[in-house]
């Protein structure tokens, strides 16, 4: 099955970049991950974007906080699809990491999910592949109706009980 890249600048962005990981997962879809910084280790960094296709990735997941380079310097690299998540910051708030992210010059697209959004990054990349797997189509399909069913039961839950009671069953 087809790879996904997972990298982040930081060890600090893991709690996010992990719930990316934990989607995959749960959709049976092979990853790897690790943490590499554009700007303390390019060399580095550029051999894991030039040797990402040839690893057998398919779309990347980069995550990335304040001047954010990294996802758009995978997407400058790598041929495929990148996604990526902007994380949020001590100084901002995460929109610095979110507007370096999504103003890419024309040819060096990057799909940007939310600040902190690496569960939808993780859902994105899986769609992406899905194009293309019909076994994973219908893996997205049953994990859309599970969330379908999960709204369904808490609705349920506070129609028989009311909202009071919810509330402090939270």
């Amino acid at each position: 099955m087809a790879k996904v890249g997972i990298v982040m600048g930081s060890d600090s962005d893991m709690p996010i970049m992990s719930k990316a990981a934990d989607i995959l997962e749960e959709l049976g879809i092979d990853f790897e991950m690790t943490v590499i910084s554009a700007h303390r280790e390019p060399d580095e960094f550029f051999q894991y974007a030039k040797s990402a296709e040839e690893r057998g990735y398919k779309v990347i997941i980069a995550g990335a906080g304040k001047a954010a380079h990294l996802p758009g310097m995978c997407a400058a690299i790598f041929p495929m699809p990148v996604i990526g998540v902007p994380m949020k910051t001590s100084d901002l708030g995460g929109v610095d990491s979110l507007y370096s992210i999504v103003q890419m010059p024309t040819g060096i697209p990057v799909a940007t999910v939310a600040i902190n959004g690496a569960a939808n990054a993780g859902i994105l990349a899986a769609k992406i592949l899905a194009t293309s797997d019909a076994a994973l189509l219908d893996r997205l399909k049953a994990y859309s109706e599970k969330l379908k069913n999960q709204v369904v039961e808490k609705a349920d839950k506070l129609a028989s009980i009311g909202y009071k009671e919810y509330l402090k069953q939270m």
